[in-house]
């Protein structure tokens, strides 16, 4: 009999999935938040497969906690940046993800959402109507900027990169400017986009949106420096991972209007909107910026489909087979 634990409820088709391996038992945590170490130490302790969500950080001290007939850790999640990699291959562990289609499209479609609502000024609008602030149509009321035939710059040219120059370039004929570690060629003749070096992208673009991994090298690769090569009409848009951005930075660039506005999805010291409230500049108080809670993939279709991922990784794995996601 292999066990089974998950940190917290997910969609039921992964459920149900593995509800039909017999040999599977399973045990989901019953507290719909995220778990200290010593709890999912205490919960999955003795269990074969750990399904793991991307607001757990797991380490070496929970592997070993858990005891050493783990197996593998399938992170419900296309980043495993919460995961020590590392330590699980010395314990010989298989580390997953869940990098479906579904996921590409939904973050997509709601990064190209903040775009817009950026642009138009949809949140201050909604905000200000509201208020009971409307007093009747304005040639000056709440002006925003049009879309069509702008820059656009995408920093990271993965499967979402990609689906956002499709939206980009089609109704909206937007130019494309891109940079990442390495050049899509076929990409650039297909929707007539440029490769380019990060601060040639800044300098040019309108619109930039951010879809690369937190890695060492990607941590704070918008910082100070980067933002003032932004032109002040500009937004950022960032639905990759929080510190991507330096928040300390982006504050000050918003105050000091350096750039237009800025659309977040996740933030810096997750799930704390601001990392420093001691200086007063708090992203939930500035009308230039649209926040959201980290639910740039929270679709039924892309949850369910993560969902049924983690679990198929899970029975490959438990099975003596290789996962399909496996993380390398």
């Amino acid at each position: 009999m292999f066990k089974i634990f998950i940190t917290r409820k997910i969609p039921e088709a992964g459920i149900n999935l593995l509800k039909e391996q017999k040999d599977f038992q399973i045990k989901i945590s019953p507290r719909d938040r995220v778990l200290a170490k010593q709890e999912i130490i205490k919960m999955g302790k003795g269990c074969h497969a750990l399904l793991s969500l991307l607001t757990d950080s797991i380490d070496g001290e929970i592997m070993d906690g858990l005891g050493k007939q783990l197996k593998i850790i399938a992170n419900y999640a296309v980043g495993f940046n919460n995961i020590d990699v590392e330590a699980a291959k010395k314990r010989g562990i298989t580390v997953t993800n869940t990098p479906v289609p579904e996921m590409s499209e939904s973050v997509a479609e709601h990064t190209f959402a903040l775009l817009m609502a950026l642009a138009k000024k949809i949140v201050e609008a909604d905000k200000f109507t509201r208020a009971k602030k409307f007093q009747g149509w304005s040639p000056t009321l709440l002006l925003g900027t049009d879309v069509y035939n702008k820059v656009l710059g995408i920093v990271g040219l993965g499967a979402i990169g990609k689906r956002m120059a499709q939206m980009a370039t089609g109704s909206f004929k937007m130019k494309v400017l891109y940079y990442d570690v390495k050049r899509d060629e076929a990409f650039e003749k297909e929707y007539g986009a440029k490769f380019v070096e990060l601060p040639e992208l800044l300098e040019i673009s309108d619109f930039v949106t951010l879809h690369v991994p937190l890695l060492p090298s990607t941590k704070y690769l918008i910082n100070d420096k980067q933002l003032a090569m932004m032109k002040k009409t500009a937004y950022l848009i960032n639905t990759a991972r929080g510190p991507i951005v330096r928040e300390k930075a982006l504050l000050k660039a918003l105050k000091a209007k350096k750039i237009a506005g800025a659309a977040l999805d996740v933030f810096e010291c997750e799930p704390s909107i601001d990392c420093d409230l001691s200086d007063k500049l708090e992203l939930r108080k500035m009308e230039s910026v649209v926040l959201t809670p980290h639910t740039a993939s929270a679709t039924i279709e892309t949850r369910s489909a993560m969902a049924v991922c983690a679990a198929r990784n899970i029975t490959a794995a438990l099975k003596g087979e290789t996962p399909p996601n496996l993380v390398k």
